[in-house]
């Protein structure tokens, strides 16, 4: 079966925010790239999402991206999403056709920061599936906080008629609970065709997402076995082991969270999992100090009490 399969408006589960690993020096690590796409899929993702925010994307050159997604395509026995937002459409285009020959499964874009109207968003995304091409499968990211454009659920459920290949929202608004619910509700009464909502922002909300309509996650907590394992939970209406489960990794999951240091904290705990050789992130980009370090060490020692995982 092609890594592809599953791909659609139906896809559901984790698909995991790849982060980008690199040596001490900069240079991307291809031995940690090997090791993490293998991490994620063991752990149970269902999908891989790369070159994203949070995999440092606009800190590569067009030739490393490239080579990153040829290794982690080559890898993957799941769809292999990548991100291609870029200031230009050439330059989107461009990464999006190469990424699609290369045999990803589609490819994911965000708003444009400076869009605020409507009509602008609206346009703009036109413009991007005529640069990318209508064949190609995509995913609209919703992401307010970092990108500063709000899509209401009638803008998103515009774009999604207006765009048959747009076929997932990774949905990271918030607050989100009431967008997600309002997107079913419209789904429900015959007025938008069906797509797949998976949740980011770390996880954070993901003990209720599911409840209004989520399909599944799609972000790079550093315990994606535990995404993999809620997801599952809720499918089966384990609501109490659910959130039982979540409330045991919330408390990591909000340090995580933290804005400027949230990826330094997730690269730190996957060394410490064993997944990459080193936590560096490719300049700029924050280092955790002394004493954050011994703070997640401590999260860490806590949470492994109640979920041996964490025992590292």
């Amino acid at each position: 079966m092609s890594a592809a399969a599953g791909f659609d408006a139906g896809a559901s589960g984790v698909y995991a925010i790849a982060a980008t690993p690199f040596l001490a020096d900069g240079t991307v690590d291809d031995a940690s790239l090997d090791r993490l796409t293998d991490f994620y899929q063991d752990c149970g993702a269902t999908g891989l999402t790369i070159l994203g925010i949070m995999g440092e994307a606009p800190k590569l050159e067009p030739a490393e991206s490239r080579m990153i997604v040829r290794r982690v395509v080559a890898r993957a026995r799941v769809p292999v999403v990548v991100g291609v937002s870029a200031p230009g459409f050439a330059a989107m285009r461009s990464l999006a056709r190469d990424a699609m020959e290369i045999g990803a499964a589609g490819v994911m874009v965000a708003p444009a920061p400076t869009l605020r109207s409507d009509e602008q968003i609206t346009a703009y995304f036109a413009q991007a599936v005529a640069a990318i091409g209508e064949d190609v499968p995509w995913v609209l990211q919703d992401y307010p906080l970092t990108l500063s454009v709000v899509l209401s659920a009638g803008v998103i459920a515009r774009i999604m008629s207006d765009h048959p290949s747009c076929v997932m929202l990774k949905h990271e608004d918030w607050p989100g609970l009431e967008k997600i619910s309002r997107l079913r509700s419209m789904q429900r009464a015959g007025g938008l065709r069906p797509f797949s909502i998976l949740c980011g922002n770390g996880g954070l909300f993901l003990d209720f997402e599911p409840e209004r309509g989520a399909d599944g996650a799609m972000t790079g907590y550093a315990f994606p076995d535990m995404l993999a394992e809620l997801i599952a939970l809720a499918r089966a209406g384990a609501r109490d082991a659910a959130h039982d489960l979540f409330d045991a990794h919330l408390p990591l999951i909000r340090y995580e969270q933290q804005p400027a240091v949230g990826l330094a904290v997730r690269k730190y705990v996957l060394r410490r999992r064993g997944v990459i050789a080193s936590d560096a992130q490719r300049q700029p980009g924050a280092v955790l100090g002394a004493t954050a370090r011994a703070e997640v060490d401590y999260l860490l020692a806590r949470l492994a009490r109640r979920d041996a995982r964490a025992a590292l």
